[in-house]
């Protein structure tokens, strides 16, 4: 199943909330230097879809919108904790969620890497890296 069926979703605060209904497409992890920006982080997680159907259930006016200039790249966001929530594009045609202001669980597993020619140096160790199932104790 790649659907969200119902999947909610809210920022960090919890101002803002929402709910997809329908079926997602794609779920990128896109590494260009634009979402790396976005997420402070290595990659942005979204997922696509072209049929699904964003619905506010609250904070809707606290939700904005910043477009990089000259460019088609934008992200959405709360303006109370800085946030990613969804974003409408291609004038009604996309649906783009950031997979972490998911509250539920979704079924489809990431399509794949995108933009890894603009990946930051550093990016190829993060699999090495030691993992902690919380913060890592006093050294």
């Amino acid at each position: 199943m790649n659907g969200a069926n119902g999947a909610r979703g809210s920022c960090q605060c919890g101002t803002i909330t929402f709910t997809v209904s329908g079926s997602f497409d794609s779920f990128f992890l896109c590494h260009c230097s634009r979402c790396r920006k976005d997420t402070g982080s290595a990659h942005a997680a979204n997922l696509f879809s072209s049929t699904a159907v964003l619905e506010w259930v609250s904070g809707a006016d606290s939700v904005r919108t910043y477009r990089v200039p000259g460019t088609r790249h934008e992200k959405s966001f709360c303006i109370g904790c800085g946030a990613a929530v969804p974003i409408i594009q291609m004038n009604g045609q996309l649906l783009v969620v950031p997979a972490g202001s998911l509250d539920t669980e979704i079924a489809i597993a990431p399509t794949g890497h995108i933009c890894v020619g603009d990946a930051a140096e550093w990016d190829e160790q993060l699999s090495q890296a030691p993992r902690f199932d919380g913060l890592p104790g006093p050294g």
